[in-house]
């Protein structure tokens, strides 16, 4: 094959990964506000409580960065959680000067049971892979995120 062809094979490719990737995100999108449904929460607030459950205690700031969005929307955003009992902010030991949100056991407990419920779907949706189609998928996907990390 010559490199030309080479590479409008590659260019029709990546366009149909994209294609794909973007098509699969959102309907994973829609799938998880679909879950969110039976919750008393909105996809920002689990998104700020997913990643309160990743890394932990944040402050403002930091969970500000992590979402895109502005410290006075994400300080908003955690007074509507904080008066839901899903998180508390608390000052830091080493300096009092700083606040951070910390996940209380109703956030956490939402975070699982929606996080199961998303797995439960995936689950679903590869129904028919075989374990090698598995492993194989995990593999590419998870070498593409470190890439794009």
């Amino acid at each position: 094959m010559s490199s030309i062809n080479q590479a409008n094979d590659r260019k029709k490719t990546v366009a149909d990964l994209e294609r794909a990737l973007r098509h699969i995100s959102g309907i994973i999108k829609q799938k998880g506000r679909d879950i969110l449904n039976d919750y008393h929460i909105t996809p920002p607030q689990f998104v700020a409580l997913q990643w309160l459950w990743e890394n932990g205690d944040l402050t403002i700031g930091e969970l500000s960065t992590k979402m895109f969005l502005a410290c006075s929307t994400t300080t908003d955003l955690i007074d509507r959680m904080e008066k839901n009992k899903l998180v508390l902010r608390v000052k830091d030991p080493q300096d009092r000067r700083v606040v951070r949100i910390h996940l209380l056991d109703e956030g956490e407990r939402i975070i699982e049971e929606v996080i199961q419920k998303r797995q439960h779907y995936l689950n679903d949706m590869i129904i028919n892979f075989d374990q090698d189609e598995l492993h194989a998928l995990e593999k590419s996907l998870i070498k593409l995120q470190q890439e794009m990390s």
